[in-house]
């Protein structure tokens, strides 16, 4: 018989690890939905959606194997669709249901999985290092454009983090949002009628999106969210149910897809909130965390349509600046897996350049192109050492 009854450290744990995953990247979600046409309903449904996958995802997962697992939002999935541009709403809806897709048939034939794991690290690093800094050097374009609202954001940013690196984001998200209703910048809205949000969508599959969404989507959340997930839950003495993992975000991922949604995963960051001994001595008991985790994204979702009218009503600035303060550390983790193995430093490079340069060819975004590159120069490269030491 399990005893339910949790420890003030495993609520606490978990609603801070869910606030954190929310708060400081729901300016993200927004983005992505502006960049793909999204309406503010269709925003709502999309945050209610994820919400709702958080708090099904994280309950069953953590319920079922008696470890704490804990899902999010793919995060360098939004930021890849933020910098995306030409896709319509529900040409991104058909890449978020072919990228939900992969991530099922990744946990359900081991084939799939092995062949993403043999794409070089560094690689994968860089094609999302390059997605990033797009985001990151919009918060100093935005800073020479409104330096009296946003520098003083990032100097509550520099501040913080010294003491709570997880918190920093959440900060100048307050003060941000402060700052701008007593500067006058938020535009009318009204909270009324907009409680719950979720509505059904009919996706387009343009090949186009497929391949330059969709296929990327899926390659940034297998390599910068599953995999860390992994080994969060490794480190702290866990032996992850990888194909159960991967199955059931899969499944929940292609479902919320019409709904709105983008990919779903196993977290990092916020996992590591809810996964190691400040959560609970007895690693054995962690796992009702991810219950009280789930609890708190089931309450989120009753207001992520009121959030999201909230977010729409602030100045651009403002999204701009607390998105990319959130992805510093995310970039900085992707350029240190790009450049970590000498080897692959120049196709790491390349991989890099390509997708920062927003190169856009027969309608396919950048992080696809650069990926390819990457990928062709690293065999090239290998290829001709091989040859060559053959021949002595």
């Amino acid at each position: 018989m399990t005893k339910l009854p949790v420890t003030s450290s495993i609520v606490s744990s978990a609603v801070v690890g869910a606030l954190v995953g929310f708060g400081g990247t729901l300016a993200l979600i927004v983005a992505a939905g502006q960049a793909v046409g999204a309406s503010g309903s269709q925003i709502a449904s999309w945050v209610t959606a994820l919400c709702l996958v958080m708090a099904a995802t994280s309950g069953y997962l953590s319920f079922r194997h008696r470890i704490p697992i804990i899902t999010a939002w793919s995060t360098p999935g939004a930021a890849l669709i933020g910098a995306s541009s030409g896709i319509s709403f529900e040409a991104a809806i058909g890449a978020f249901v072919f990228a939900g897709l992969l991530l099922t048939l990744t946990g359900l034939f081991r084939p799939i999985s092995d062949a993403i794991n043999r794409i070089p690290k560094p690689i994968a690093a860089a094609m999302l290092a390059g997605v990033l800094l797009q985001f990151v050097l919009a918060v100093f374009e935005s800073l020479q454009i409104d330096w009296a609202f946003v520098l003083p954001m990032v100097l509550v940013f520099l501040v913080v983090r010294v003491f709570n690196a997880s918190l920093a984001v959440i900060a100048v998200l307050i003060y941000g949002l402060v700052l701008a209703f007593l500067l006058g910048k938020v535009s009318d809205f009204s909270l009324s009628g907009h409680w719950f949000g979720l509505s059904f969508f009919w996706p387009d599959f343009d090949l186009t999106a497929l391949i330059g969404l969709g296929l990327p989507l899926y390659l940034v959340t297998m390599a910068s969210q599953n995999l860390p997930g992994f080994a969060v839950l490794q480190t702290d003495g866990y032996e992850p149910p990888v194909r159960s993992i991967l199955t059931v975000t899969g499944l929940a991922s292609l479902i919320s897809a019409f709904f709105g949604a983008h990919s779903s995963n196993l977290a990092a960051i916020t996992a590591a909130l809810c996964t190691g001994p400040d959560t609970h001595k007895d690693p054995s008991e962690r796992w009702k965390s991810g219950l009280v985790y789930g609890l708190v994204y089931l309450v989120l979702a009753l207001f992520g349509a009121s959030l999201v009218t909230l977010f729409a009503a602030l100045p651009a600035s403002l999204i701009v600046t607390v998105a990319g303060l959130a992805l510093i550390t995310p970039f900085i983790g992707a350029m240190s897996g790009a450049l970590a193995q000498e080897e692959s430093r120049f196709s790491a490079i390349l991989t890099f350049a390509i997708t920062a340069s927003g190169l856009g060819l027969f309608g396919i975004g950048s992080a696809f192109w650069g990926l390819v590159g990457g990928l062709l120069a690293f065999g090239t490269e290998r290829g001709l050492q091989e040859v060559l030491r053959r021949l002595d």
